[in-house]
């Protein structure tokens, strides 16, 4: 049965947040206009300087807060598919691609595209951008050192796997084919395998 809370329209702090992310997933921060993103929230001017005071970088930090999770959220389920670590990184991939196919390769990752732009321009957005990374990477830490790695090799292949996810991820939106990420995906299982006691 439907709660009250899956079936209540998102307010409209929420619907600004999440328009946000998917225009800075698209196009970045500087190429998401502030009346677009009013627009297409369906809000008010005011009511964005009403929840975000500091504007449009104040929402943009919030929007990078929810690509993070929508992303970690998509990565938990993957990591939590297969037991053994080494599968599970593949079947990451492979969910990734599917997404990213079925998006009609328009939604990778939901912070490159800001990431790129504001490194050593936007402080702000560059650390939000840092964090959500940093957080990707401790799920897939937390996998592999649950499944007994030892902390070193966990935390170094944890950045392997999301700096070449991305990659892939990255090269497969250009080329429009999911090959990029199904390899990537292969090979890192073959990676994170090779580590095993």
């Amino acid at each position: 049965m439907a709660t009250a809370a899956t079936t209540t329209a998102p307010g409209t702090r929420d619907r600004l947040v999440r328009t946000a992310s998917r225009l800075m997933q698209h196009g970045g921060y500087e190429n998401t206009p502030v009346k677009q993103l009013v627009r297409e929230a369906e809000a008010t001017l005011g009511s964005l300087y009403h929840f975000f005071p500091g504007g449009k970088q104040e929402l943009a930090v919030a929007a990078i807060h929810f690509g993070d999770e929508e992303f970690a959220e998509l990565l938990r389920a993957g990591l939590a598919a297969h037991a053994d670590p080494a599968e599970a990184v593949e079947g990451v991939a492979a969910v990734l691609a599917q997404a990213l196919e079925a998006s009609d390769w328009r939604d990778g990752c939901p912070v490159t595209a800001t990431a790129l732009e504001t490194v050593g321009r936007l402080p702000e957005l560059q650390a939000a951008c840092a964090r959500a990374f940093a957080n990707w990477q401790h799920l897939v830490a937390a996998k592999l050192l649950a499944s007994g790695y030892a902390e070193p090799d966990a935390r170094d292949l944890a950045i392997t796997v999301i700096s070449t996810l991305e990659g892939a991820e990255t090269t497969s939106q250009v080329t429009m084919s999911r090959t990029p990420l199904l390899v990537a995906g292969r090979h890192l299982a073959r990676l994170v395998a090779s580590y095993r006691d």
